[in-house]
């Protein structure tokens, strides 16, 4: 599973050195040398984020750029009909809010913790002056927004074409990667994790997931709680996921 930075929990705001530490340790600014990390810190702000908290809802103004340090946020979006749909998780190192942010759009989703959590911020105006005067900060930020369209288009593919429990599998996996941890049983994801979460992540319904988890779990692939999922058998997922495992969707 990925290595992240900062998977401490938060409990007090950090110095300016703190800070600077742990922004160097994200992908976003690795490759930013000591005088251009200097040059990030002016105008960044670290906040605490309790279990609960909302970082930013939707619809607010985009005023903030933000990277996740410690903790973990989900992203919700509430739609023109009143449903909430769970977008994703962002996990340390990631940053969120910033293409709204960089554009000067309202939030398109809220941002909520689902553990105490840490995040730098800097304001829209700020950040933007960094990107401007620190060229390899601006390609890295262009390969992140790049990244994270190719993701979107994918996970687009995956709800028009695929059938549902290669979504479900392909979705857990991409879970596991983020947020993965080895226990005894097998790899725990480590979020809070409803069935709702994972049905609205991949467009289908709570009834369909429980069917293919419970399916699952018979034979012995997963083991799924209330909120809590351990993947027993990851490569048998895998093989799910690329179609491989002659199961019937």
């Amino acid at each position: 599973m990925a290595h992240m930075p900062g998977e401490r929990e938060p409990s007090s705001l950090p110095s300016q050195e703190e800070i600077r530490g742990e922004l160097a340790g994200i992908p976003l600014f690795e490759d930013l040398d000591e005088s251009e990390l200097d040059r990030l810190l002016v105008g960044a702000a670290p906040v605490r984020l309790e279990t609960g908290a909302a970082a930013f809802h939707q619809g607010d103004e985009a005023r903030t750029f933000q990277v996740l340090v410690r903790g973990r946020l989900k992203l919700s979006q509430v739609t023109a009909d009143g449903q909430q749909v769970t977008l994703r998780y962002i996990t340390p190192g990631e940053m969120f809010g910033g293409i709204a942010a960089l554009n000067g759009k309202p939030f398109p989703a809220s941002a909520l913790a689902v553990a105490p959590s840490l995040a730098v911020r800097w304001e829209r105006e700020a950040f933007q002056r960094h990107v401007q005067e620190l060229p390899r900060l601006s390609w890295k930020l262009i390969g992140e927004l790049s990244r994270r369209f190719s993701e979107a288009q994918s996970r687009f593919r995956e709800m028009a074409t695929e059938r549902v429990e290669r979504r479900v599998a392909r979705a857990l996996l991409r879970l596991a990667h983020q947020t993965g941890r080895r226990v005894e049983e097998g790899v725990l994801i480590d979020l809070p994790l409803s069935r709702q979460d994972l049905a609205e992540m991949i467009g289908t319904t709570q009834f369909t997931v429980s069917r293919v988890l419970s399916d699952w779990e018979r034979r012995g692939l997963v083991e799924a709680g209330r909120a809590r999922v351990i993947l027993r058998q990851p490569h048998q997922l895998v093989l799910v996921a690329e179609d491989l495992a002659g199961s019937e969707g």
